[in-house]
C-alpha cells in the first residue's frame, strides 16, 4: 500500500529527498502521456520524470531495443572494449551537435556530464576558474554544485573551483530587469567585462551556461546573449560550454538544441534527460582539442552501458523519424497561448514564459513581482486533484514548471490545459468565467 510505502521510505531514505505532494503517490505504470498511480488514480504527464520521459511511457519502438540488446546477454561489458551501440548513438551526437570533428563522452547523469566538461575544459585551459550564471543549476556534486548558482539547490560551501558570477538575464527582478529589453545584451556585456577585469586573474578556464535556466525555473535572457558573450570570451580564448540537459532535442520547438536560438556553436555541449527517455544516459560533446586535453586515463563504469545506448539510439531515431521538434512547437504554442489568454486579467500572474514544450508559470503577491510559493503550491495540488502532473522550482519556488513528453497530443495539450486554468482559478478563487473563456481559446 502507498501508505506503508511512505512510511518506509521516511524510515530509510533521507529527509532531504524531497517528495512531492502533501499526500505522495507511488508511479506503478504509464502509456503514452499518462501514468496510473497505486491507488488507480490516472494522470496525464506535463513533467515527465523532470523532463526525462521525452518520448512518453511504454514507447514499443524503445522498448524492443532494449529488449533486443537483453536478448544478448551482454547487459554491461565496461567501455574496455567496444560497444557498437555507444559508438552508433556517438555519431549520431557528434554530427547533430554542430561542433566540426567532435568528441562524445558518455556518463549516466547530467551532473557527471558537467563534471566531465568542467574536467575537459580547465584542463583545456590549465586554470580553475570558471565563469556560472545566477540562478543556474548544474548537478549535485562538488564541482556541479560550485557553478550552481541557487542557494537552494548548493548543499555544500565547499568548491574546487573559483567561480565568478554574471547576471542571468532574469525579466522580473534584479538590474537586468530595470533596463528597457533592448538594452540587456549590452548590459550583461558590460557585466562580464567587469567580471573579468575585477574578479579573474584573466585565463578562466570557461563559461557554463543554461540556454533556460530549469530548475531556476525556466528564466531565459534574449535571444543572442550566448553569441554576445562568446565574442568577449573568445577574445580571451575562454570556453563556453553550454548544459543542454533539460533544452536539447528539440524541446524548445524552435531549434533542435537551445543555444541556436543564440546564433553561436559552443565549445562543449552537456546532455542529459531525454536522451535516455528514463534509462540512465547522459554525456558531453566538444570540440575534439578540448576532449582530448585530458591527461589521464578516465572512464565511465556505466556511462554509455550497451542498454542505455541501445535506448538512446531509438530514442533518437523516434525522435527525428516524427520530427517532435515541430510537434513541441505546435503543442507548445496551445499551451503558452492558452495560459497566457487565460490568465491576462489575473495579477496572481506575473508571467508565462518558455519556449517549446518548455513552460513556466511564476506566481506572486497581486500587484507586486514579491514570489508566492504558497499560492504556487495551492496551484500544484489541484492540479494534481485535477488529474494533471506538473513541476515546481525557480529560486524562490514560486514556478510550476511543465515539460511534457515531446509525443503530446494536441487534444492532450488542450486536456491539460483545461485542467491547469482551472487550478490556477480554483488556487486564486478567481471568476470561472475566464476559464470558460480560456478553453474556448485554447
Amino acid at each position: 500500500m502507498t501508505d506503508d510505502l511512505l512510511a518506509r521510505h521516511r524510515a530509510v531514505l533521507p529527509s532531504w529527498m524531497p517528495l512531492y505532494y502533501a499526500e505522495p503517490i507511488e508511479l506503478v505504470s504509464g502509456s503514452g502521456r499518462r501514468v496510473t498511480d497505486a491507488r488507480g488514480r490516472s494522470y496525464l504527464d506535463f513533467f515527465g520524470g523532470v523532463l526525462t520521459n521525452m518520448i512518453g511511457y511504454d514507447i514499443p519502438e524503445i522498448r524492443e531495443a532494449v529488449e533486443r540488446q537483453l536478448r544478448t546477454g551482454i547487459v554491461h561489458s565496461s567501455t574496455l572494449y567496444l560497444i557498437r551501440q555507444q559508438v552508433e548513438l556517438a555519431e549520431k551526437i557528434a554530427r547533430l551537435s554542430g561542433i566540426p570533428d567532435a568528441r562524445v563522452f558518455f556518463t549516466n547523469s547530467g551532473t557527471e556530464a558537467n563534471e566531465a566538461a568542467l574536467l575537459a575544459a580547465t584542463n583545456h585551459r590549465r586554470s580553475h576558474q570558471i565563469l556560472a550564471v545566477r540562478n543556474s543549476y548544474h548537478g549535485r556534486s562538488y564541482a556541479t554544485m560550485g557553478v550552481t548558482g541557487n542557494r537552494g539547490w548548493s548543499a555544500s560551501a565547499l568548491n574546487p573551483l573559483q567561480v565568478a558570477w554574471l547576471h542571468s538575464g532574469e525579466r522580473l527582478r534584479g538590474l537586468l530587469a530595470r533596463l528597457d529589453p533592448a538594452d540587456r545584451v549590452a548590459a550583461a556585456v558590460e557585466d562580464l567585462r567587469e567580471v573579468l577585469a575585477t574578479q579573474t586573474t584573466g585565463d578562466v578556464a570557461c563559461l557554463i551556461a543554461e540556454p533556460i535556466q530549469g530548475v531556476g525555473g525556466f528564466v531565459h535572457g534574449p535571444d543572442g546573449l550566448l553569441a554576445a558573450w562568446k565574442e568577449v570570451l573568445d577574445s580571451h580564448g575562454i570556453l563556453l560550454v553550454c548544459d543542454e540537459v533539460q533544452t536539447g532535442w528539440g524541446r524548445t520547438g524552435e531549434h533542435f538544441w537551445g543555444y541556436e536560438a543564440h546564433g553561436v556553436t559552443p565549445d562543449l555541449i552537456t546532455f542529459a534527460k531525454g536522451i535516455g527517455n528514463g534509462y540512465a544516459l547522459a554525456g558531453v560533446v566538444g570540440r575534439a582539442d578540448v576532449m582530448e586535453s585530458v591527461p589521464a586515463i578516465s572512464f565511465s563504469t556505466f556511462g554509455g552501458n550497451p542498454v542505455s545506448t541501445a535506448a538512446g539510439n531509438a530514442v533518437l531515431d523516434y525522435l527525428l523519424d516524427h520530427d517532435l521538434q515541430a510537434n513541441a512547437a505546435r503543442t507548445g504554442a496551445i499551451l503558452a497561448d492558452g495560459l497566457r489568454a487565460a490568465v491576462a486579467s489575473l495579477d496572481h500572474v506575473a508571467e508565462v514564459r518558455g519556449k517549446g514544450l518548455m513552460l513556466g508559470v511564476e506566481f506572486v503577491r497581486p500587484g507586486t513581482t514579491e514570489p508566492d510559493p504558497t499560492l504556487t503550491a495551492r496551484v500544484f495540488e489541484a492540479c494534481r486533484a485535477g488529474g494533471l502532473l506538473v513541476g515546481k522550482g525557480g529560486l524562490y519556488g514560486n514556478v510550476l514548471r511543465m515539460g511534457p513528453p515531446l509525443t503530446l497530443t494536441e487534444d492532450e495539450a488542450r486536456e491539460g490545459l483545461a485542467i491547469l486554468v482551472d487550478a490556477i482559478h480554483t488556487a486564486t478563487g478567481t471568476a470561472t468565467a475566464t476559464t470558460a473563456t480560456a478553453r474556448v481559446t485554447a
